[in-house]
C-alpha cells in the first residue's frame, strides 16, 4: 500500500522500483512523473512519505506495513480523486469503513463540524443534480461551506474563453478543495496538474466518474453482500457512459467477477475498457438478450442512451433509445437477492413500476453518494 499519490497497483506498473527521476519545481509539484493511469501531483500533502536525494524521490511509504496506512492521523493516500484505477481494494475497503461511519454520523445527528472553516468550490460545465447537491450536502453535513458554478461553461469566465488552467489557478485561491465536472474527457487531470489544492473528479465527459463509482460499488457491497464471485449485468449506452467505464475498472479489483455488456451496437463498450478487463483475468461477454443476463445477473446496472453524446446524430439516437428496458418482465426472471442499479437520470428505460419491487436499489445508491462524498472530502482534507 502507498501513502503517495498513485495507488500501489499503479506504482508498480508505473514506476520500476517504485522510483522515479523528477525535476523538483518550488512547490513540490510531480512535474515529469507520467503514466497512463494516473499523473497526479506531488505536494506538501505527501512529500513527507517521499525521500529526495538529489534529483531522484522514491517512495518511502512502500516501507510501511499496510495496516498502519490507515491509522488515524495518517495522511491520506490520495492528493485527488480522478479516475477509478487510483484505487486498490484495501484502500476501497478503508473508504468504505468511512463512509459507514458518515452513515451514522448523518442518522444520529445530521452531521457534525469536522470540516469548520473549510471551503469547497464547485465547478459544474455540464447540467447535474444528485452529484453536485450530495456533494454540496456531504460538504456542510461536516461543517464546512459551498461556493458553487452550476453552470459554469454558460455563466463563468469560460465563456469569455478563459482557459481551465487560468480558472483552476484562481478559484483554489478561493477554496481549499474542488469538485469539478467538465464535458471534455480529461479535463480533471489537467484540473488536478494545475492546482496545489485537491480536486475531485465529478465527471469529465465520456472519460470517468469515480466517485459514482465509488457509491456504486460501496451500494453493490451493502445490497448483495460481497463483491468477490458476483456478476454484473452493465446495460444501455456503454460507449459514453462514464459511470459504466470507471465501474468496470472498480470491479476488476475483486475476484472471480463477471460482467456481461448488453447494449445497442452503436454504443457497445468500447475495446479499451475490455483489453483492461481481460489483462486482469476478469471475465466478460456480450450479450444482446436482457432477459437471459438478468436472471444469471447478482446486479442489473441500467444507464440512459445518452442524447447529449450523439451531437447532430439524431439517427443513431433513435436506433439505440428504447432497446433495453427494465420492467416487471425483467424483474421476473431475476433472483431474489438480485438488485436493479441506475446512476440516474432515467428516461424510460426503467419503468416506473419497477420502483415499488425492494430490488429496485437506483434510490438508495443515490442516498449512498451522500454517504462517499462526506468520507471523500474527510479523507482529502483531514486524512484518516
Amino acid at each position: 500500500m502507498s501513502s503517495c499519490a498513485f495507488s500501489t497497483s499503479t506504482l508498480c506498473e508505473t514506476l520500476p522500483n517504485h522510483e522515479a527521476v523528477c525535476k523538483k519545481p518550488s512547490d513540490f509539484k510531480k512535474n515529469c512523473i507520467s503514466a497512463d493511469m494516473s499523473q497526479l501531483k506531488l505536494t506538501w500533502r505527501n512529500s513527507m512519505t517521499w525521500k529526495q536525494t538529489g534529483s531522484r524521490l522514491k517512495c518511502r511509504a512502500l516501507d510501511l506495513k499496510s495496516n498502519d496506512a490507515f491509522l488515524k492521523g495518517q495522511v491520506f493516500q490520495l492528493d485527488d480523486v480522478i479516475e477509478a484505477q487510483q484505487f486498490d481494494r484495501e484502500i476501497l475497503s478503508a473508504i468504505f469503513e468511512v463512509a459507514r461511519e458518515m452513515e451514522t454520523i448523518e442518522k444520529k445527528s445530521g452531521g457534525n463540524q469536522i470540516l469548520k472553516g473549510y471551503l469547497m468550490a464547485t465547478l459544474f460545465y455540464e447540467p447535474s443534480t444528485r452529484t453536485r447537491l450530495s456533494f454540496e450536502s456531504a460538504m456542510k453535513r461536516l461543517g464546512g461551506e459551498v461556493l458553487t458554478t452550476e453552470n459554469a461553461r454558460e455563466f463563468s469566465s469560460a465563456a469569455k474563453g478563459e482557459t481551465l488552467e487560468d480558472t483552476i489557478r484562481t478559484v483554489e485561491g478561493y477554496s481549499d478543495i474542488i469538485v469539478m465536472r467538465h464535458f471534455e474527457s480529461g479535463a480533471a487531470r489537467r484540473a488536478a496538474m494545475t492546482a496545489n489544492i485537491p480536486v475531485i473528479n465529478a465527471g469529465d465527459g465520456p472519460g470517468q466518474h469515480p466517485t459514482q463509482a465509488l457509491l456504486d460499488v460501496y451500494t453493490i457491497e451493502r445490497e448483495i453482500g460481497k463483491l468477490d464471485g458476483i456478476k454484473v449485468g452493465l446495460v444501455g449506452d456503454l460507449a459514453n457512459g462514464r459511470t459504466v467505464r470507471s465501474l468496470a475498472y472498480l470491479l476488476a479489483k475483486y475476484n472471480d467477477v463477471k460482467i456481461y455488456f448488453v447494449s445497442p451496437e452503436v454504443v457497445k463498450m468500447k475495446d479499451d475498457i475490455k483489453e483492461y478487463l481481460t489483462s486482469k483475468g476478469i471475465k466478460w461477454e456480450e450479450s444482446a438478450d436482457l432477459m437471459e443476463v438478468a436472471s444469471k445477473c447478482d446486479v442489473v446496472y441500467q444507464t440512459r442512451i445518452q442524447r447529449e453524446r450523439f451531437g447532430e446524430r439524431v439517427d443513431l439516437y433513435d436506433e439505440a433509445r428504447g432497446k433495453y428496458i427494465v420492467n416487471r418482465d425483467v424483474l421476473s426472471v431475476m433472483q431474489k437477492h438480485a438488485v436493479v442499479m441506475h446512476p440516474l437520470p432515467r428516461l424510460d428505460e426503467i419503468t416506473v413500476e419497477v420502483d415499488e419491487d425492494p430490488r429496485a436499489a437506483y434510490f438508495r445508491q443515490a442516498k449512498n453518494g451522500l454517504f462517499i462524498r462526506m468520507a471523500l472530502l474527510k479523507l482529502l482534507l483531514l486524512g484518516w
